[in-house]
């Protein structure tokens, strides 16, 4: 256990720190789960609508450093070639 005052502050900020990003990507899961979801079943309307709203999720955990930058765009991109693989197959 820390004893200095600023090392006791550090501990919350990271516990908060933490929580958040906890948070962030678990909900990051469940939209791209919901988008797997969506091509699987081949609703490319919804799909379409839930490839846009992980876009934006991924982008803000970016930009809030819960996951580097070039991850999020690994998976958009990854994300975009799904779907139009599920919309060519189609």
């Amino acid at each position: 256990m820390a004893n200095i005052k600023s090392a006791k502050k550090r501990i919350k900020v990271i516990d908060k720190k933490t929580a958040r990003n906890r948070r962030v990507r678990n909900h990051l899961k469940a939209v791209l789960k919901n988008f797997d979801a969506a091509v699987e079943e081949g609703n490319f309307d919804t799909a379409e609508e839930k490839f846009r709203l992980a876009e934006k999720k991924l982008m803000q955990a970016a930009s809030k450093g819960t996951i580097s930058k070039n991850a999020a765009s690994r998976k958009t991109s990854r994300l975009a070639k799904k779907l139009n693989a599920a919309k060519a197959a189609k």
